[in-house]
């Protein structure tokens, strides 16, 4: 199948369309059904598949088994072009500017409220103000767990089409492990509420969205490549289990992907688990680690940029991959408003960048004490990467706030 274009007048097209502003609907800060707490919650585990095991979180989370994934909504190798979501207008300020824009963070449900979500996102809607539109956002790329607890189709709305009501471009995401959980008490398949809204095969407004006027995407996989200009973006799912699991299928389906990407763009790899995190108690992830190192060292190629979340903070890693370093970041401080990650306090004392003891990362700048967002600029042979921590909602930002963190890369 190929992807069909959204109307016209979805919201979900940036600089063409009848805009999310113009339709001057309030945020709101009710609170939502969302269910506060799964204590005593048992799985009934699907087939796990040969190589795979059960993992226990090791926060004392319930255990969170794999989980089968769905069908494609769209046809192998599953990939996406940008052009056939914006507009041509919006296509040809990409290409004349030589310039591509985009937000990304992950790990954005509000759970209870929305006051962390919707803060974030208001700070991400100013990065479109301005006369100057190369420099506005084509789109965000939404790095997992877009809803708690449990990917829940009840909580579509209060979670992620209401906070961004006014956000006026394309989300696009892969799935994070509370996405793709399934609990017994609410059962509903596994990502199935995510692919209605992300992998639609039709730009429809879904009965999720009620009164928003964001179309559904149409992502043809829960695991796919974004086509753009200046970047190619391959997105992991990497399923449930803590540390994630990959299935024998996307693990060849990256690395012909990983293999074919085209040269003298730049290569992003999305994955919600993160290979490189300095939190305890969601430490990086060796088995997906190990995955990325022999997928490098088979192309003879390495990623510019390792984008993931899960963790509840931001985190930025120079990390080794097929013996080359690749900068690996970690942003999930997307709006998650229970409580952010905080790292030990060896590494508040200690000065940065410091060496990570057992493995070859080195982590070069964090903040867990403020949620944010990261803001990306792709041009011909080089990225920027800022990271923008956001000040709590009740004291605004009087002036455009500084990047927290930049990074700049060449490829």
């Amino acid at each position: 199948m190929t992807p069909a274009k959204n109307a016209k007048n979805s919201p979900g097209k940036p600089r063409k369309v009848t805009t999310i502003d113009a339709l001057a609907l309030a945020r709101t800060t009710k609170h939502h059904p969302g269910r506060t707490g799964k204590g005593g919650r048992t799985f009934s585990a699907d087939p796990v598949p040969a190589g795979f095991h059960t993992i226990v979180d090791p926060n004392k989370n319930p255990t969170q088994p794999w989980q089968d994934l769905p069908a494609p909504t769209g046809l192998a190798p599953f990939r996406l072009s940008l052009d056939s979501v914006l507009t041509p207008e919006a296509m040809t300020t990409i290409n004349n500017s030589g310039t591509l824009v985009f937000h990304s963070v992950g790990d954005t449900g509000g759970v209870n409220t929305p006051t962390q979500i919707e803060n974030v996102a208001t700070y991400m809607e100013k990065d479109f103000a301005g006369a100057n539109i190369t420099a506005h956002p084509s789109f965000f790329y939404h790095l997992g767990d877009v809803i708690y607890y449990d990917g829940e189709t009840e909580n579509y709305y209060p979670e992620f089409y209401e906070p961004y009501i006014n956000y006026p471009a394309p989300i696009f995401a892969i799935p994070g492990n509370h996405d793709g959980d399934v609990d017994p008490q609410y059962p509903e398949p596994s990502l199935s509420s995510f692919v209605r809204n992300f992998c639609s095969q039709a730009p429809v407004i879904t009965p999720e969205a009620k009164d928003a006027p964001r179309h559904a995407m149409t992502q043809p996989n829960v695991y796919w490549t974004l086509l753009t200009p200046f970047a190619t973006i391959i997105g992991l799912y990497s399923n449930c289990p803590e540390g994630g699991q990959l299935g024998q299928a996307q693990i060849d389906w990256f690395q012909s992907e990983f293999e074919n990407a085209p040269s003298g763009k730049a290569l992003i790899v999305a994955v919600h688990h993160p290979v490189y995190s300095a939190y305890g108690s969601k430490p990086g992830s060796q088995h997906l680690y190990d995955f990325l190192n022999n997928a490098c060292t088979a192309a003879k190629r390495t990623p510019d940029l390792v984008l993931s979340g899960h963790v509840h903070n931001y985190q930025r890693f120079t990390g080794t991959l097929a013996g080359k370093a690749v900068p690996c970041i970690v942003a999930g401080a997307g709006g998650y408003n229970l409580r952010l990650h905080t790292l030990s306090k060896s590494f508040h004392s200690a000065k940065l960048p410091i060496q990570m003891a057992g493995g070859d990362g080195t982590l070069e700048n964090f903040c867990d004490s403020q949620h944010g967002y990261l803001r990306i600029t792709v041009s011909k042979g080089k990225m920027l990467v800022e990271y923008f921590a956001v000040p709590d909602a009740s004291a605004p930002a009087t002036k455009p706030l500084p990047a927290f963190d930049t990074l700049k890369i060449s490829f």
